[in-house]
């Protein structure tokens, strides 16, 4: 009687000259998953804090949103040149806790700057910026050239 094997794919350990390049591939993986997550986040922590912001469109207004929690408005500043809007300003640490021993600290101080690119002209005379419960609100309307139009079909 006959054994029989079932028959398997060569796995590339097998292949000795292919061995290294299986090792290149998994060094390149490692090389680019950690180390590009490591600095995005150690470039944050080191410039400082970004506030988080939304923005949104509709057919009249762009609208911009920022959390800027414990802020106060003189603090704060708003410009539009050339179809970008930066918003920028600084917290600061409140002075009554001064003299405190801190024992834990997660809050972001100091200066910020934020500035997004609009994707169409916005009517500037008309530009409007509110600051109510720690959000910024920026209501950029639309020029009428950037609004959507509706456009007739005529049938001949």
């Amino acid at each position: 009687m006959s054994s029989m094997i079932r028959w398997h794919r060569p796995g590339l350990s097998e292949w000795p000259d292919l061995g290294r390049l299986t090792d290149l591939r998994d060094e390149i993986e490692r090389l680019f998953e950690a180390p590009l997550g490591e600095l995005a986040r150690t470039s944050q922590l080191l410039s400082g804090w970004t506030p988080a912001l939304d923005v949104y469109e509709d057919k009249d207004a762009y609208t911009i949103r920022a959390e800027l929690a414990g802020m106060k408005k003189e603090d704060i500043e708003v410009s539009l040149h050339d179809g970008c809007v930066t918003l920028a300003g600084e917290r600061r640490p409140d002075d009554t806790l001064k003299d405190a021993e801190v024992c834990r600290s997660e809050r972001f101080f100091g200066r910020f700057q934020r500035t997004v690119t609009l994707p169409g002209p916005v009517a500037v005379d008309k530009v409007k910026a509110h600051y109510q419960d720690g959000i910024l609100t920026v209501t950029l309307p639309k020029t009428e050239e950037a609004k959507p139009k509706q456009i007739e079909v005529s049938v001949n």
